[in-house]
């Protein structure tokens, strides 16, 4: 049986009536944020926030100050039917797609900034990428007003970078993570995954072995620089054709750790590019 599309609402003022009516009820609310082409990755969070709340809000929107000039804006999927019907058979309440001028109407000129962690990793190979990330995802959680919202751990580096802005902006919603959904060679689902073609499809399979095998080298005491070095050989080796980085850090603060051994709490984190397709993961230690 086909289960009805949720209902659409593409204001701010429709929005929040909509949750002011949940919470006047007693509802608990939770927001999944997302830029649309869903996959599986998309709908466990969907499915948490059910866990988690007796409402869920996801949000669609092609956040365009997350992107710099030359990235993939104009080329991300976008299918807002099919990722209705998705969100449908996955327990979403309501679906906020708002358009352009609604999230930047004429005269925006407020950006949001978070020191630190947004600093290394992807805040150095995509310079505004978190700005933009902030700065919408702030907008999301004050137009919702969620209880939680719901963030995956693939994209690890930003939901540090939203904890911190809720925490630090004393934002009352509560920021969950979900582990990383992947396909059965190890491969983080992400929507840019649909770039790859099928002969790059099974390289993309190795990132996350590789780095996995990194984790168990420094759990097992070996030095960090050793570590990063032997496994970006690795990455190279398995026909990475560019990598923006591979590196060993905290997994609370991003601090840089190595060249020694560490005890440290830890993640490994890589970027790498396979023709048009650029690949993220992490790995705790």
């Amino acid at each position: 049986m086909t289960v009805a599309a949720p209902p659409i609402v593409r204001t701010v003022a429709e929005l929040r009536a909509q949750v002011a009516a949940w919470k006047a009820a007693g509802a608990r609310i939770a927001l999944v944020p997302t830029m649309g082409g869903l996959h599986e990755g998309h709908l466990a969070l969907v499915r948490r926030a059910r866990d988690l709340a007796d409402r869920v809000v996801t949000s669609l929107f092609v956040n365009p100050t997350q992107f710099a000039p030359g990235e993939d804006f104009e080329a991300y999927p976008r299918d807002e039917a099919r990722d209705a019907a998705l969100l449908a058979a996955n327990g979403c309440d309501l679906l906020y797609a708002p358009g352009p001028d609604e999230m930047y109407p004429a005269g925006f000129s407020t950006t949001v900034t978070v020191a630190g962690v947004s600093a290394p990793l992807d805040g150095l190979a995509r310079p505004r990428h978190f700005a933009g990330v902030a700065t919408v995802v702030s907008k999301l959680l004050n137009q919702c007003a969620p209880d939680v919202a719901v963030f995956g751990e693939k994209d690890y580096q930003q939901l540090l970078v939203i904890r911190r802005l809720a925490r630090d902006l004393d934002m009352p919603t509560e920021i969950a993570g979900l582990p990383t959904v992947r396909d059965a060679d190890g491969l983080a689902l992400s929507s840019r995954n649909a770039y790859l073609t099928p002969a790059e499809r099974p390289i993309a399979g190795r990132l996350n072995a590789v780095i996995k095998a990194a984790a168990e080298s420094v759990r097992g005491g070996e030095a960090v620089a050793a570590v990063e070095a032997r496994a970006l050989a690795a990455l190279a080796n398995a026909g990475f054709q560019a990598i923006d980085y591979l590196e060993v850090r905290g997994a609370e603060d991003l601090a840089r750790l190595g060249p020694g051994p560490t005890a440290a709490p830890a993640r490994v984190f890589v970027a790498a590019r396979l023709g048009k397709t650029r690949l993220i993961d992490n790995w705790p230690v």
